[in-house]
C-alpha cells in the first residue's frame, strides 16, 4: 500500500514538473493575442520666428531660487525637453519648425523612450537662426503643418506652439482661408508669451543681437488698412462679405494697430484659428501643464496592438513551482505544529506549589 501510495505521489511530482515546463516553454515562446489600444502620436511644430525671441518668460531654477528671464522660444525647448520624460513608452513624437509662411517637417513620429535622447538634442536645437525668412504668417504655417500631419501615414495629432504675432499684420477682412476640414487633424494650439506687450530683439544675420525693432523698422497697420495680400498666387483670403466700411475698422484679435514692433501673446487670435480648424487651445506654462495638453485622451489613436502573454504563462509558472517545492514543507510544518499542539494539551495546566490547596 505505501508502495502504491508513493508511485501515486511520484506519478503527481512527475506531472506537475511536466506542466511547469510546459508553462515555461509557453513563456519563452512569447505568444500574443490580437487588440486595440489607444495610443498617443504627435507632430510638435515649433515656432522659430523673431517674435518668440521675445525674454517675457520666467523658468524657476529651483525651489525657492530666483527665476531667469527666457524667451519664448527658450521656454518652448525647456518644457519640451522636460516633458519627454514623463510621455509613456509606445508613445511617438515628432518635431517641426515654422518660419515665413509654412511649416517644415524635421523628423518623422518616433518612439518616444527609444529615441529619448535623440529627441532632447534635437529640440534644444531649435533656434531663431534656423528661420529662412522674416516673416511670420501665423495663420498659413498653421495651415501648414496640419496638411503635414494629414499627409503622414500614421496620421499624428499636431501640436503648434506659437505667440501667434503676424508679421506683416493681417486685416481682419482679408485672412486666409483654411481649406482643410475641420477637426480632421486633431491636435492643440499652444499660446507661448506674456500679457504685455514688449520689444523684439533683432539680430544681424548671423543671429548676433543688434538691438530691438523700432516702430519704424517694421510695416505698421490701421484699422482701416486693407492688410497684406497673399503670399503666393492665387491664394483665397477670407472676405466675409460685411460692408467694407464697417469691417475695416473692427481689428484682427490681439492686433495692435501702430505698435507691431512690440509683442504680446495674442491670445484671441490663437483661439480663433482653433475654433476654425478644430484643434484645441492651451497656454505653454508649466511642464505638468504640457504634458497634460499632449496626453489628452481626445488626441489618442485607437490602433491594433498585440497583447503578450508570456508575463502571465511565466507567472503560472513560477507560482507552480513555489508549490510544488514548497508543498513538502509546508506537510512537514503543519504536521509539526500539529504535534507541538497535541504536546500542550496532554500535559495540562501546570499547578505551583504556592497556589495547591493545604490540608
Amino acid at each position: 500500500m505505501k508502495r502504491l501510495l508513493r508511485w501515486a505521489g511520484a506519478r503527481r511530482h512527475l506531472l506537475a514538473l511536466a506542466l511547469v515546463a510546459l508553462l515555461t516553454a509557453l513563456a519563452l515562446r512569447n505568444p500574443g493575442v490580437g487588440g486595440t489600444a489607444p495610443r498617443h502620436e504627435w507632430l510638435v511644430i515649433v515656432d522659430i520666428t523673431q517674435s518668440m525671441n521675445v525674454p517675457d518668460q520666467h523658468l524657476p531654477k529651483a525651489a525657492g531660487a530666483s527665476v531667469e528671464a527666457l524667451s519664448r522660444l527658450a521656454l518652448s525647448r525647456a518644457l519640451l525637453r522636460s516633458a519627454l520624460n514623463e510621455l509613456p513608452c509606445e508613445s511617438r513624437l515628432g518635431i517641426g519648425i515654422f518660419s515665413e509662411y509654412r511649416s517644415l517637417l524635421l523628423i518623422t513620429p518616433v518612439e518616444v523612450c527609444a529615441h529619448r535622447s535623440e529627441l532632447a538634442g534635437l529640440i534644444g536645437r531649435l533656434d531663431s537662426r534656423m528661420a529662412w525668412a522674416g516673416n511670420s504668417e501665423v495663420a498659413k504655417g498653421l495651415y501648414s503643418g496640419i496638411g503635414i500631419a494629414a499627409a503622414l501615414p500614421s496620421h499624428p495629432a499636431l501640436v503648434f506652439l506659437t505667440d501667434g504675432h503676424e508679421a506683416p499684420p493681417l486685416s481682419p477682412r482679408f485672412r486666409p482661408v483654411f481649406n482643410g476640414e475641420r477637426g480632421a487633424v486633431a491636435g492643440a494650439l499652444i499660446g507661448v508669451g506674456g500679457s504685455v506687450p514688449l520689444p523684439i530683439p533683432r539680430t544681424d544675420p548671423l543671429g548676433r543681437p543688434i538691438g530691438v525693432w523700432g516702430a519704424d523698422d517694421v510695416l505698421q497697420t490701421d484699422p482701416r488698412s486693407f492688410g497684406r495680400g497673399g503670399s503666393v498666387a492665387g491664394e483665397a483670403m477670407v472676405d466675409g462679405g460685411e460692408d467694407a466700411a464697417s469691417s475695416q475698422t473692427v481689428p484682427l484679435p490681439g492686433a495692435t494697430p501702430g505698435r507691431e514692433h512690440l509683442s504680446a501673446l495674442r491670445e484671441d487670435y490663437l483661439r480663433l484659428l482653433a475654433g476654425e480648424t478644430g484643434l484645441r487651445y492651451a497656454r505653454l506654462e508649466t511642464v505638468p501643464g504640457l504634458v497634460t495638453a499632449l496626453t489628452d485622451p481626445g488626441l489618442a489613436r485607437t490602433v491594433p496592438v498585440r497583447l503578450p502573454l508570456a508575463p502571465w504563462f511565466a507567472a503560472a509558472a513560477l507560482v507552480g513551482l513555489l508549490l510544488l517545492y514548497l508543498r513538502e514543507d509546508l506537510v512537514r510544518a503543519q504536521a509539526w505544529l500539529g504535534r507541538q499542539a497535541q504536546r500542550l494539551l496532554q500535559r495540562g495546566p501546570r499547578v505551583s506549589a504556592a497556589t495547591r490547596p493545604q490540608r
